[in-house]
């Protein structure tokens, strides 16, 4: 049995070799980043077993696929919650959660042993996989926010909002209507809390929201600039390691 590592952390690929080990599999190539695993899978017969973080240095390693053909038999191997999970059970994908425990391995290298298909192109739908990781079933997004104005306290509808800005070590909202709002948060702390579907991090201070976008503008060094509808105060650029992503996110 042919098997390949692909973990970004070197000595979670080499803790995870040496329990393979223990159980009789040889681990015969580790590689640490999605640009490495395509080169190799280039120039290289593809394993029978692949041992796949989801998350590597450089992107997802759903990437790697995007460039490959996958023909190897695939165990992911995730720090993810329980909810994003989901997405390995629907799509009938093995997946062993870190920190990986032994018996757990030894119970997934068994079931490839049991149930190994003859080695052929297999069409996964890493799609769906991406979908489920942003949106992962069972998870709550936040519909409003409250900022205070004087003595009240004014809600403000998600639906309302434009784009999320940083300024002066301040977060604000800025709403269609042309206001902003100082809210008690941080743009980290609100991409956990937005739906990924409709808010996107376009750079360092700005998330913004897909409904507000009214053009989108070829920039320098391969970025973009994004006009929204009412906002006008500062340009709203989209950072150059961000745009794959972000045309992605448009799709």
């Amino acid at each position: 049995m042919n098997v390949l590592i692909i973990e970004d952390e070197k000595p979670s690929a080499r803790r995870l070799q040496r329990m393979l080990e223990k159980q009789n599999v040889a681990v015969n190539v580790m590689l640490h980043s999605v640009g490495e695993a395509v080169e190799w899978f280039a120039n290289n017969e593809h394993p029978d077993l692949i041992f796949l973080d989801i998350q590597l240095s450089d992107g997802l390693s759903f990437e790697i696929f995007d460039e490959v053909e996958v023909k190897s038999a695939i165990i992911f191997t995730t720090a993810f919650d329980e909810y994003a999970l989901q997405a390995f059970k629907l799509n009938s994908i093995d997946y062993l959660l870190k920190p990986i425990d032994e018996e757990e391995l030894e119970a997934a290298v068994r079931k490839f042993r049991e149930h190994a298909p003859i080695k052929q192109n297999v069409q996964l739908n890493f799609e769906d996989i991406r979908k489920l990781l942003a949106n992962p079933v069972g998870q709550q997004y936040k519909k409003r926010f409250t900022t205070r104005i004087g003595q009240h306290i004014k809600m403000i509808a998600v639906d309302e909002i434009e784009c999320f800005y940083s300024e002066n070590k301040g977060t604000y909202a800025h709403t269609v209507d042309g206001r902003d709002y100082l809210l008690d948060t941080t743009l980290e702390q609100l991409e956990d809390e937005l739906t990924p579907q409709d808010f996107f991090r376009v750079n360092r201070t700005f998330i913004v929201n897909i409904n507000a976008i009214r053009d989108i503008i070829s920039y320098t060094n391969s970025r973009l600039q994004l006009k929204l509808i009412s906002y006008k105060e500062q340009q709203v650029i989209v950072a150059r390691e961000r745009v794959k992503d972000f045309k992605i996110w448009l799709e």
